[in-house]
């Protein structure tokens, strides 16, 4: 049986972008994101991180850093909803590296749907980036919600081009409960 995810960026949708974060005290959760992780998992869906890492590339901070980041927000979320993110997947390249696995491309999107048997159809990303809507466009996920935080000011209307369907704006994290209550059948 294939299941369903919600596939999440995590600066700016996890937790707040400051830019780098990867040390413990900038690592703030943002409003909302324990509400909309506990209503996903009571749906069954698979709670999966994909998230760029280039100040791994640029050497602002280490793979062990980002891993300790990681554990330090895994064990944030067990204490406060019991379970916590299902996979973690990132891409420490640099955009000039090019690599399959830095959204736009889809590389990270693709291990996970393949790692976990997850049916594209069924399953959602939530992104704070144009990038992240593209990525999750061409590994054929579904569901696309771009999050309207403070940061980065994208409009979806950007990818008129792409002709991307079922992409969704949100301005703040509890929003993407109504969305998906309204338009996920």
């Amino acid at each position: 049986m294939d299941l369903k995810a919600v596939f999440f960026d995590r600066d700016g949708v996890v937790n707040k972008d400051f830019g780098y974060v990867y040390k413990q005290e900038d690592f703030i959760f943002l409003e909302g994101i324990f509400e909309v992780l506990e209503f996903f998992k009571k749906r069954g869906y698979l709670l999966i991180l994909v998230t760029n890492q280039s100040g791994i590339g640029m050497g602002y901070y280490t793979i062990e850093d980002f891993k300790e980041l990681s554990q330090y927000m895994q064990k944030e979320i067990k204490k406060r909803l019991r379970f916590n993110f299902d996979g973690i997947y990132f891409c420490p390249h640099t955009a000039q590296e090019e690599c399959l696995c830095r959204k736009p491309n889809p590389g990270m999107i693709q291990k996970a749907i393949k790692d976990f048997k997850i049916n594209v159809s069924e399953s959602i990303l939530i992104g704070d980036r144009i990038r992240d809507i593209e990525a999750a466009h061409h590994a054929g996920i579904k569901y696309k919600i771009l999050l309207q935080n403070a940061v980065y000011q994208e409009d979806i209307k950007t990818l008129t081009k792409e002709n991307i369907e079922y992409c969704f704006q949100a301005k703040y994290l509890k929003e993407i409960v109504n969305i998906i209550s309204n338009e996920v059948r």
